[in-house]
């Protein structure tokens, strides 16, 4: 099942999320086969700000222990993370349902 993770990073911490990022980005590649789609959210002046995770795991407890996990999180980037399931009707621009 599809979930979309945002995560809020807490004001002013520009500086622990690029200290924190090689261990961010080393944990996603062990969960590749999982991860359909991630990126930083941007703020107004293009700085990342957030992340934005669409991951394919078998529920919604799932999805939340793969956030936790994240080093981001164990590093107390996070203001928030949001969980959602979701249901993809484009990829490419192709209509899948």
């Amino acid at each position: 099942m599809l979930f979309v993770l945002v995560c809020t990073d807490k004001p002013g911490s520009l500086d622990l999320r690029l200290a924190t990022r090689p261990s961010h980005l080393a944990y996603l590649e062990t969960y590749q086969s999982k991860l359909v789609q991630g990126g930083a959210l941007l703020d107004h002046d293009g700085r990342p700000s957030g992340s934005l995770l669409i991951v394919d795991v078998a529920d919604r407890a799932e999805a939340a222990g793969f956030a936790e996990a994240d080093p981001y999180n164990r590093a107390g980037l996070f203001e928030s993370v949001l969980i959602r399931p979701y249901r993809q009707v484009f990829r490419d621009g192709e209509k899948l349902a």
